[in-house]
């Protein structure tokens, strides 16, 4: 295994689907914002199930550090979190609400 495999600074791909209440509350565009602030590009997406999906590339710490920012901003929205970790694509060029 490589000494950055689980470096905090390692660049990664992480999908995110929230579920609960989590479309017509402004979750994306808090997502958004908190994007902003950190160099990742991906989206952020409601889907027809009621869930959102977020999908980011950039270093792993500012990765998880917005999805901590995230779930105290929107505290008792978030019912449950599916998470998968994959290699980056480089395919976005910045962070953006898409529809």
């Amino acid at each position: 295994m490589s000494p950055m495999a689980d470096s905090p600074r390692r660049i990664i791909r992480r999908t995110v689907f929230f579920s609960g209440r989590v479309q017509g509350v402004g979750f994306r565009f808090e997502v958004h914002s908190l994007a902003s602030r950190c160099d990742l590009t991906g989206f952020v997406r409601n889907l027809s199930d009621g869930r959102v999906e977020f999908v980011a590339e950039g270093h792993l710490d500012e990765i998880d550090g917005l999805l901590t920012r995230l779930g105290d901003a929107m505290v008792g929205h978030i019912e449950s979190v599916e998470t998968h970790d994959s290699e980056p694509t480089g395919e976005y060029s910045s962070f953006d609400v898409t529809y």
